[in-house]
């Protein structure tokens, strides 16, 4: 259902902290100060920051592949080796789009929608609008289909919603992983595929 307030048709955006600075931050996952992603970040710099935000979605989305796309699972989930490896699932290329936005000072943080397992994407805070707007760099293979957006109204995530199913964006934007995701991340094992250790949602 479409959100009367923001124009979302995946509903609203509510950030977990008030402090814009966390989504801005570097941590152990999304960690933006590392060598390959400031040099990374550097080259993707646009003229402001939507063409900035809007060629990182496209670098992580059409340049990095999905695991299950390509039937190669690394299992890295911190940014900086998701870029290494060039492969990740939804939530090791969301951890990387959430770096290379924030290397380039775009506020960003993580959000998630109920699938058959729990699925990662990223929001991008515009200042201008002072909107919180999603972005699915899950990568537009086997049906998926994301698009980049700078209003709520114009989100577009790599999967629909089938409310039969139970499927549902939640409204949470995540400064960084929650603690039961990482916990699963955690888990995987290069070269076995599938999402096992994911939890189904949140």
């Amino acid at each position: 259902m479409t959100d009367t307030t923001t124009g979302s048709p995946l509903g609203p955006l509510t950030p977990d902290t008030a402090d814009l600075d966390a989504y801005l931050a570097a941590d152990a996952v999304i960690d933006h100060r590392h060598p390959e992603i400031a040099a990374l970040a550097a080259r993707l710099r646009g003229a402001d920051a939507e063409a900035t935000a809007r060629a990182a979605f496209a670098y992580v989305r059409d340049e990095i592949d999905h695991s299950a796309d390509v039937d190669v699972w690394s299992a890295a989930y911190r940014a900086s080796d998701v870029l290494a490896r060039g492969n990740g699932i939804c939530h090791a290329k969301s951890h990387l789009l959430a770096a290379l936005l924030r290397a380039n000072g775009i506020p960003a943080g993580l959000c998630y929608q109920k699938l058959e397992v729990l699925h990662g994407l990223n929001a991008v805070y515009w200042p201008e609008t002072g909107q919180w707007v999603r972005l699915d760099a899950r990568g537009n293979r086997n049906g998926a289909d994301g698009r980049f957006a700078t209003a709520p109204a114009e989100e577009r995530t790599a999967w629909a919603d089938d409310p039969a199913r139970g499927d549902h964006h939640y409204t949470t934007v995540y400064a960084a992983p929650p603690a039961d995701l990482l916990a699963g991340l955690a888990r995987a094992r290069e070269g076995v595929a599938g999402f096992d250790y994911l939890p189904a949602e949140l």
